[in-house]
């Protein structure tokens, strides 16, 4: 399995912005990212769906939304 950490390689260390999934002694890929410029277009949006931009919209998730189908209770 692959887990992605983000961190910054500086004066030839890898820092990690987050904890390392594990502590054993582990192969490793680092990729090296292009430096992101956010000067170029300060107030650029952002392009996928914002979580809740459909709320009051007359969007609603049914009471039933976890019950098995009609279709699958032979399988069941």
């Amino acid at each position: 399995m692959y887990t992605a950490v983000r961190g910054t390689f500086e004066n030839g260390q890898v820092i990690l912005e987050e904890p390392a999934p594990t502590t054993e002694k582990t192969k490793v890929v680092v990729m090296f990212l292009p430096e992101e410029n956010n000067d170029k277009e300060p107030h650029a949006k952002k392009q996928g769906v914002r979580i809740g931009s459909l709320a009051g919209k007359g969007y609603s998730i049914p009471d039933d939304f976890n019950e098995p189908l009609d279709d699958l209770k032979d399988y069941m």
